[in-house]
């Protein structure tokens, strides 16, 4: 097979960064071979991760072995899911995620690399069965605790668009390398905005499906806080790995029922008549002036597209003590988990949060939860009851200078407050490229939806991406 030339115009420049239709394209039509877009995406990675420390494990051979048995489907015309599916797509997994043969450290030094690795979670076993080539595992906070992308384990990890910067976390490293084109399928997590923030800060489409929308297993310690999501390039790939991610998996007794929908219908039938309210704050949140600017004007085109817009607030209160007596009664579990004298490998902060989950009562645990539910109650009623969708910014600055990276209050609090409400509440919500500052880091747009309305958060994201087509870090250097 040989490479089919691509105009400039319609093409990035190299196989590692094309999207995943133009590769199954070039693959169904003879002009592309799955490993020579392999090998193009690992002498992609040689050239740039040194310097982005986006993954956690990488490893050649395998990736290598399963693209030429792609390779073989074909040109046997015989490929799993035919030209809809992922057949000889590479693809990268987070390290909170388990992969049959490859270490899950989480980030962590406590976790004992000396084990079996004998088990896929959900996500890397309908890969594999999909055809799929998994390249590696991304990197990831300690545990994906903090909304920033280093780790004991594993160091700092860089943004694409300025290597100072971090590419945001605890999906740091699939937002990373999505942004450089590592290949265009990445699955990451999100507890409370760990793969919408990175998505912000790196210039990429990051999706938070409704919760059980993608099964996993073992359970994390997030609990039902804990997302599983797309992080692409593009809202198409996106909804093309959802296809394959979001099947049905015994493991996980909190997913969804399945119902085979293909999440590629539909995508650009736009939002004509939609009701969206757009909410700049959510009431108490502080926006950088440029980002508030930079959103305000990526709110006016939805009125372009056909959507009545209106400048309205949810009237909710800042959820972040309940949130953090979820998550701190999470880690202090986690950490009853691991032998006690492994305890000081870890971070400080990470420590500190075991710590305060340790001095909670269950009383206290469930007001929080009774609090969460109450504020479910009344986004359930905006959204579904009285609007279609809700946009905000996603983050209130832009990236931050990787020296912050060292310190230990990278939470969602500080950095991205519009994403954690919609873990609490199990919302669909993405983030999309809204443009760059002046400083030329990414800005993101949230478009949150109604529960289990997860085609119309893609169909918005899609319809803003034909008008404004997100920037690519190829398209305007």
């Amino acid at each position: 097979m040989t490479q089919k030339a691509v105009p400039r115009s319609s093409q990035p420049r190299r196989l590692a960064q094309w999207s995943a239709a133009d590769l199954i394209s070039g693959y169904a039509n003879g002009t592309l071979s799955p490993v020579e877009v392999v090998h193009d995406v690992l002498n992609h990675i040689a050239e740039h991760n040194p310097v982005l420390n986006a993954f956690a494990w990488l490893d050649a051979e395998p990736a290598l072995e399963a693209a030429r048995a792609s390779e073989l489907r074909w040109l046997a015309g015989r490929p799993i899911g035919g030209e809809r599916g992922v057949d000889g797509i590479p693809v990268t997994i987070k390290d909170l995620l388990l992969a049959k043969g490859w270490p899950t450290l989480r980030g962590s030094r406590m976790v004992d690399k000396e084990q079996p690795w004998t088990e896929d979670s959900p996500s890397a076993a309908r890969l594999r069965e999909h055809g799929a080539v998994i390249l590696g595992k991304t990197t990831t906070s300690e545990f994906g605790w903090k909304a920033l992308a280093d780790s004991p384990l594993n160091g700092i990890s860089r943004n694409p668009w300025h290597t100072g910067h971090t590419p945001g976390g605890s999906s740091g490293g699939a937002a990373a390398a999505a942004a450089i084109g590592f290949g265009p399928l990445h699955v990451g997590t999100d507890g409370g905005g760990s793969t919408r923030l990175p998505a912000a800060h790196s210039g990429v489409f990051g999706f938070k499906p409704s919760f059980g929308r993608v099964p996993g297993y073992p359970t994390a310690l997030a609990g039902n806080l804990f997302h599983i999501c797309p992080i692409t390039r593009n809202v198409a790939d996106a909804a093309r790995l959802l296809n394959v991610i979001g099947q049905p998996d015994v493991r996980d007794w909190q997913a969804l029922p399945p119902d085979g929908r293909d999440w590629l219908e539909g995508l650009d039938d736009g939002i004509a008549g939609l009701r969206i309210a757009y909410c700049a704050t959510l009431g108490h949140i502080r926006v950088d002036p440029e980002i508030a600017g930079m959103v305000e004007r990526a709110a006016s085109a939805f009125s372009s597209l056909g959507a009545y817009v209106e400048a309205v607030e949810p009237n909710i209160s800042d959820p972040l003590t309940d949130y953090r007596v979820l998550v701190d009664a999470g880690i202090a579990r986690l950490f009853e988990t691991i032998p006690h004298e492994r305890h000081g490998l870890a971070e400080p902060g990470f420590r500190a949060a075991a710590a305060r989950g340790a001095t909670l009562s269950a009383t206290r645990y469930l007001a929080a939860v009774q609090a969460r539910e109450a504020l479910a109650q009344r986004l359930t009623d905006f959204l579904g009851r009285e609007w279609d969708l809700l946009i905000t910014p996603t983050t209130v600055a832009a990236a931050p200078l990787v020296a912050l990276d060292s310190q230990d209050d990278g939470n969602a609090a500080s950095l991205s407050p519009f994403t954690y409400p919609f873990n609490l509440t199990q919302q669909p919500a993405a983030s999309v490229p809204i443009g760059l500052t002046a400083k030329g880091l990414p800005v993101g747009l949230q478009i949150v939806g109604p529960r289990y309305r997860d085609d119309l958060v893609l169909r918005a994201a899609r319809a803003f991406e034909r008008y404004a087509p997100f920037p690519t870090l190829e398209s305007v250097t």
